[in-house]
């Protein structure tokens, strides 16, 4: 059973660092972060194939974020750099078997979500 828990939110100034990690089995699963803010719909934000060979990034944070994994501690980790009070949003971890999609129907499990509110 693949059941991703985020961690790893939290408050920083505009232009800092954060770092989310999701813990979730399932080695042979494409995984996802995607992201809601207040009032707006849930986006894609970044994705990694089921063996880290591949990575996919939202055009709005391309160049800032870094998806990645490790299979061997069931973990996948988003580095967020030079954050934007726009990245303010509630993020979540999704998981699907193989392929990756930025389409958040197509996610089969998600976690329960970790806030980041970047401040100016």
């Amino acid at each position: 059973q693949v059941q991703p828990v985020e961690s790893g939110g939290g408050l920083v100034q505009a232009g800092g660092s954060l770092r989310l990690s999701c813990a979730a089995s399932g080695r042979t699963f494409a995984m996802a972060w995607f992201r809601q803010a207040p009032g707006k719909e849930r986006e894609f934000v970044a994705a990694i194939d089921w063996n880290g060979g591949d990575t996919y990034y939202a055009d709005s944070v391309k160049g800032r974020f870094t998806i990645s994994r490790d299979n061997a501690k069931n973990t996948v980790d988003l580095q967020m750099n030079s954050l934007k009070p726009e990245d303010t949003a509630v993020y979540y971890c999704a998981a699907r078997p193989l392929n990756m999609a930025t389409r958040a129907g197509l996610y089969n499990y998600w976690g329960q979500g970790t806030q980041v509110t970047v401040s100016s």
